[in-house]
């Protein structure tokens, strides 16, 4: 059995860590300390390259709820699930894929990791830190205001 660490931004992953992290999404057990923002990205890789964008949208929002839900956290007014950050990230993932969904997942998952895309800080180029981080954010789509995507 391989050993697997948390994946953060700026890592290299492989097809078969960006895999065990989307089924330990799916699945519910994958550790919660392995739930980082790059274990995030690489599931949101995953389920664009699988699923399509609407499919993506679809899905990640009830798997993220319920992973959250089945490791002990909570999905409220001020922690866990926030849909904004969700779609957005969905969104941001799609255009940086355009042309590239034949290349191995391992592969796509570290160039978004090393991209720019990957700072926690990057909605906020989009986005006012009072917008994206009220209450209403967190729980639907609240379109960017400051630049579209």
């Amino acid at each position: 059995m391989q050993d697997f660490r948390p994946v953060h931004c700026g890592d290299e992953v492989s097809d078969d860590a960006v895999r065990r992290i989307y089924r330990g999404l799916l699945e519910k057990d994958l550790p919660k300390v392995e739930w980082t923002h790059g274990a995030h990205l690489c599931a949101g890789t995953m389920m664009v390259r699988t699923l399509g964008l609407q499919g993506a949208e679809a899905t990640m929002p009830g798997a993220i709820r319920a992973y959250n839900e089945a490791v002990g956290g909570v999905n409220s007014d001020s922690e866990g699930y926030h849909h904004t950050i969700t779609l957005f990230y969905l969104r941001v993932l799609n255009k940086f894929l355009e042309g590239r969904l034949a290349s191995p997942v391992g592969a796509l998952a570290s160039a978004v990791l090393q991209a720019p895309i990957a700072a926690r800080d990057y909605p906020l180029s989009y986005y006012t830190r009072d917008r994206l981080f009220s209450v209403e954010a967190r729980k639907a789509w609240a379109p960017p205001d400051l630049q579209e995507i």
